[in-house]
């Protein structure tokens, strides 16, 4: 695979600058007696190459993180800078395009339903500049195999199960070959073997292509793949450790519970 930008930057000596940096990230919902806030002082780096995973209960922020990262709403309160650029107070127009860098898997699969694996996968190759059309078909079905579907190509949405479409939605995600990966519970609907092989290729492509990536998960299975594992409760941060550091916490607590 060709070097990402920021894996050239450092190769040619210049410096580059984190994927995402947050500083007193604050959010809420609603207004007036129903305002309600979801985030909270949130501080967090994350360096080009890096995988990093967040975890807490359901309703702490996560998917609120995520979302406004990738670009997707405006900030608040705070500061949050993606590839050195600052999302406080950007424009629709400069949001729109900083979106072209991230590759963004989320729960819902978001899957065109009038399209075919294939095609679905084939829209994210087409924000690539400079590729012909035979060479952004080849790439989805690249990607496809990569996720093991390469025997699915044709099947629309309605065809596959719930899976294959979350699948389907990561190599879509791939297919842009992002600066940044964003994943939303990326494993929640794999089983166990085919969740790890897609985490074993989220982490090769970080490593690779200087991609940083930052994956909301459940999954106890995968934490040994991250660099970092960050907790969030009540819209803050509140614990980072190293994968190592909470593997061996889990395997601990599972050997007491057995015992």
């Amino acid at each position: 695979m060709p070097l990402g930008p920021d894996q050239a930057a450092v190769q040619l000596g210049r410096p580059s600058p984190p994927a995402i940096e947050i500083a007193g990230l604050s959010h809420w919902y609603g207004e007036g007696k129903m305002r309600r806030q979801v985030l909270e002082g949130v501080d967090l780096s994350i360096a080009s190459g890096e995988v990093v995973l967040l975890t807490g209960p359901s309703g702490c922020g996560k998917t609120t993180l995520l979302t406004l990262v990738g670009a997707l709403r405006q900030v608040q309160a705070g500061q949050v800078k993606v590839f050195g650029q600052e999302l406080a107070g950007s424009s629709r127009a400069e949001r729109q395009q900083l979106r072209r860098s991230i590759g963004m898997i989320f729960q819902g699969h978001n899957l065109l339903r009038c399209l075919s694996a294939e095609q679905n996968v084939q829209m994210g190759a087409d924000l690539l500049p400079g590729l012909s059309y035979r060479a952004r078909r080849d790439q989805a079905r690249e990607w496809l195999r990569a996720v093991g579907l390469g025997d699915q190509l044709h099947k629309l949405p309605h065809d596959l199960s719930g899976g294959q479409k979350q699948r389907v939605a990561i190599a879509r995600a791939l297919a842009t070959h992002p600066r940044l990966l964003l994943a939303d519970e990326p494993t929640a609907a794999l089983d166990s073997r085919t969740g790890r092989d897609v985490v074993v290729l989220l982490h090769g492509l970080a490593k690779q292509q200087g991609c940083g990536v930052l994956m909301v998960t459940h999954d106890p299975r995968i934490l040994d793949l991250a660099d970092r594992v960050l907790r969030m409760e009540d819209g803050r941060v509140v614990d980072t450790a190293s994968a190592d550091s909470v593997t061996a916490g889990a395997l601990a607590a599972t050997e007491a519970g057995s015992s």
